[in-house]
């Protein structure tokens, strides 16, 4: 699975910016070091300096929460989170022949 989260900071703060950067980068490291963990990169908008972006890649949809759900997690990436965008950010990657999830509700009963 794939997860592509952008974030925005409050412009211009380079205080704020230099400090998403690092929380980001720290983030990537922690995640990395989790079952199921595929890859993944940091990135800036090229056009728009304020607006980041955490790109990466999970075995399976439970690895990753798990990885977020983590003491790890809680305490030094939702922090960051502050600075979302509100949008979804969880993906199925989507190769030739593969069956792609079927829209329906989750919730059982």
């Amino acid at each position: 699975m794939l997860v592509v989260t952008r974030l925005r900071v409050p412009s211009p703060d380079p205080a704020a910016e230099a400090g998403l950067r690092s929380g980001l980068l720290r983030a990537l490291d922690i995640l990395a070091a989790k079952p199921g963990w595929v890859g993944g990169e940091v990135g800036r908008n090229v056009d728009d300096p304020g607006l980041w972006v955490i790109s990466t890649r999970w075995a399976n949809v439970g690895s990753y929460r798990r990885a977020l759900g983590s003491y790890e997690g809680k305490m030094h990436i939702q922090p960051l989170m502050v600075h979302a965008v509100d949008e979804p950010s969880a993906y199925e990657v989507v190769e030739e022949g593969t069956d792609l999830n079927e829209a329906h509700a989750r919730s059982i009963g």
